[in-house]
């Protein structure tokens, strides 16, 4: 791992498509996105804003049948040691570990079904979750906050006080997850497993900054898109009040779109 890397810590955000192409064309209309080769062969890319890293883009293979996603990765020291502290606690290792040229990565789904990756490998010092290009902030909503963030906490070493810049406080209804102070995800309740409306099922949920939610909600409409909730001022992880919308892209990942 980097040596700049805070283990346990968000350190990229991945979208399997079953059209890199569209998918591409959608979220460069809808977020301003521009792309570049992941060097990782044709299937994925990585988008960048203002030629900044972002997220990455990867072709779905059609022999994997799941859902798309938007989907969180977290650093880990060992991700064979990470991938047996998941097992161990009753969640799911569904792919891998694999092997990439910068580093090795498995994807899990946590006691609820809530997907997401671990990496272990070097990573980009110029993506933090909050700043920068980066997501403005990850969500996960599940079942149960102190269930979810015993689990993270021992499969990824969040802790109550500071270690290494990553510490894990909670709040009333809710967990929030900081590293060096800055918060980076959050853990709400109240999620269901067996619902049919993907809004409500444990999942991890990313939110990208725009300059303006309208204009991203209209080029998200006319690209194919939905809109999953309506937009509305929101509170943001710091407090602040900012407009707001959930969209569902033609593919079916939830994002949130936020002008904070």
């Amino acid at each position: 791992m980097d040596s700049q890397t805070v283990a346990g810590a968000p350190c990229w955000v991945t979208l399997l498509s079953r059209d890199m192409s569209a998918s591409q064309a959608f979220y460069g209309n809808v977020l301003g996105w521009t792309y570049r080769p992941a060097g990782l062969g044709d299937d994925f890319c990585v988008a960048l804003s203002d030629g900044l890293p972002v997220a990455g883009i990867g072709a779905l293979a059609t022999s994997l049948q799941v859902a798309v996603a938007w989907t969180p990765y977290f650093a880990v020291a060992d991700v064979d040691e990470a991938a047996a502290r998941i097992r161990e606690r009753g969640a799911t290792v569904a792919v891998g570990p694999l092997a990439f040229h910068s580093g090795r990565a498995a994807l899990a789904a946590d006691p609820d079904g809530a997907a997401f990756g671990i990496w272990e490998g070097s990573v980009r010092s110029d993506w933090t979750v909050g700043r920068g290009s980066a997501p403005a902030w990850l969500e996960l909503r599940t079942r149960d906050t102190a269930d979810a963030a015993r689990f993270y906490s021992q499969v990824l070493g969040w802790a109550p006080e500071a270690d290494g810049g990553l510490t894990l406080t909670h709040k009333d209804d809710h967990a929030v997850l900081r590293q060096n102070e800055h918060v980076v995800a959050k853990i709400r309740g109240g999620a269901e497993q067996a619902v049919a409306d993907p809004q409500k099922r444990p999942r991890w949920h990313v939110y990208f900054r725009v300059p303006e939610v309208s204009g991203s909600l209209k080029a998200a409409l006319n690209g194919g898109g939905a809109l999953a909730s309506t937009p509305d001022g929101a509170a943001s992880p710091d407090g602040s009040t900012q407009r707001e919308a959930t969209l569902r892209d033609p593919d079916g990942a939830l994002f949130t779109v936020t002008s904070g």
